[in-house]
């Protein structure tokens, strides 16, 4: 049986470093997928068709690029290894037609600067910047529609986390205003080359199809960072703080008390109890407030 991705084992990664005079660099989080297994349950949870635009982030060799290449309609990968742009033109030369390639750091690189509008994500991601990444597309990239992603575990626990679990926080809320997970599975350390040192999981995001103006997000996202300022106290106390770090000229003594009345929201309970939907009523009171 053919392998989706000719790039999956051990042996080909090192053939194709070995070419180019390549080792992986910590410095930039590189751990090549060797398992076809691995690459081909990453699109059936993408969920992939031909009528796919589909944008990846670190696509390292091109192992799992091959693979999207061959599922969907065209795929753009942002490298920001300089050393491996000329890898990526040869293992993907075959699919010249439908793969682009852009040397940057993802995180500088806007909509516009795209060939066309994905509507998904997939991405064996740098761990170090994935949870940044993943927020940033789906903030700036109206046209996103999910993102299937290779994260690690505790990064995927904080995006699937629940109200008053450990796990959920300031990060888990701000993900949650833009999408919501539907799957995802684990995949072992043996399963990389080199072998990370840290679990990792696969999981799938799906954006909420919901209107909402932009000021109102980010008075939300904002709400949901001074929540969990110190995430042990009251939300009263946890705001208080945050504002005295962040904005000594704001008056909290008087706008923390007009914030939980018209929100509604109990200023003594910690962050961690909200939902998203309380966030947002924190964050159209803010908003209204900062308006007035």
């Amino acid at each position: 049986m053919a392998r989706l991705s000719s790039l999956a084992s051990v042996a080909d990664t090192r053939a194709v470093l070995d070419r180019f005079g390549l080792s992986t660099k910590k410095s930039f989080g590189q751990h090549f997928l060797i398992n076809d297994g691995v690459v081909e349950r990453i699109c059936n949870l993408a969920e992939l068709s031909q009528t796919d635009r589909v944008v990846e982030v670190g696509p390292g060799i091109g192992t799992l690029t091959e693979a999207l290449l061959k599922r969907s309609g065209e795929v753009v990968s942002i490298e920001r290894d300089t050393d491996l742009i000329e890898v990526l033109e040869e293992t993907c030369a075959p699919f010249s037609d439908t793969f682009s390639l852009i040397s940057a750091d993802a995180l500088d690189v806007r909509a516009g600067e795209l060939p066309f509008a994905p509507n998904k994500l997939v991405s064996n991601l740098p761990y170090a910047v994935a949870a940044t990444i993943v927020l940033d597309f789906f903030e700036h990239f109206e046209s996103l529609e999910s993102a299937t992603i290779m994260v690690q575990a505790e990064v995927a626990d904080r995006m699937s986390a629940a109200p008053g679990s450990k796990n959920y926080g300031a990060y888990t809320v701000k993900l949650r205003l833009f999408a919501k997970p539907t799957g995802k599975f684990s995949v072992a350390e043996s399963n990389f080359f080199p072998p990370p040192r840290v679990k990792s999981t696969v999981i799938r995001l799906d954006r909420i199809a919901e209107e909402r103006s932009s000021e109102l997000t980010q008075a939300t996202m904002l709400m949901a960072d001074a929540a969990f300022e110190n995430r042990r106290k009251t939300i009263a106390n946890s705001m208080k703080r945050y504002f005295e770090r962040t904005d000594p000229s704001l008056d909290a003594s008087s706008l923390l008390p007009e914030l939980f009345e018209r929100s509604g929201i109990d200023p003594k309970v910690r962050g961690e109890v909200l939902s998203v939907s309380d966030f947002l009523k924190l964050g159209e009171a803010y908003a209204s407030l900062v308006r007035a």
